[in-house]
């Protein structure tokens, strides 16, 4: 009786770890999910990339020229106005696919009004992988 009682909280305990891991929609409505390649297109046709990710995070490294506008602290319309006007290339990107910050920013930008927003799932990590620069 102990073994299947542990057996079964050991179960129980496995499965509540493995939901608590979330991951990043593939596609927002309203935006454009891109890949690496299509990133770096952006990027050489001079298109906004904003970094949403934590201050220590920026500060360890990001995209040249991004501007960080963190989630929780900065990133609001008005801030995101500031930097681009609704109707210009806009890349949100954070920490990948473990990170909900550039689909939640994505989804609000939409909301905002804005009309070109590319949702950079794979973000900072992938783009890093690829060589691309950094700073």
């Amino acid at each position: 009786m102990f073994k299947t009682m542990l057996t079964l909280w050991l179960m129980l305990f496995s499965s509540m770890l493995i939901a608590g891991d979330e991951v990043s929609p593939e596609n927002i409505d309203g935006a454009t999910t891109i890949d690496t390649a299509k990133a770096r297109e952006l990027f050489d046709n001079e298109a906004l990339f904003v970094d949403v990710r934590k201050n220590s995070d920026w500060e360890a490294g990001r995209i040249p020229g991004a501007v960080h506008l963190e989630l929780k602290k900065v990133y609001t319309a008005e801030s995101l106005g500031e930097q681009a006007k609704k109707d210009e290339d806009i890349v949100m990107y954070c920490n990948g696919a473990s990170c909900l910050r550039s689909s939640i920013a994505s989804a609000k930008a939409v909301e905002w009004g804005f009309t070109k927003i590319y949702y950079y799932r794979d973000g900072f990590p992938a783009w890093k992988a690829a060589s691309n620069p950094v700073e």
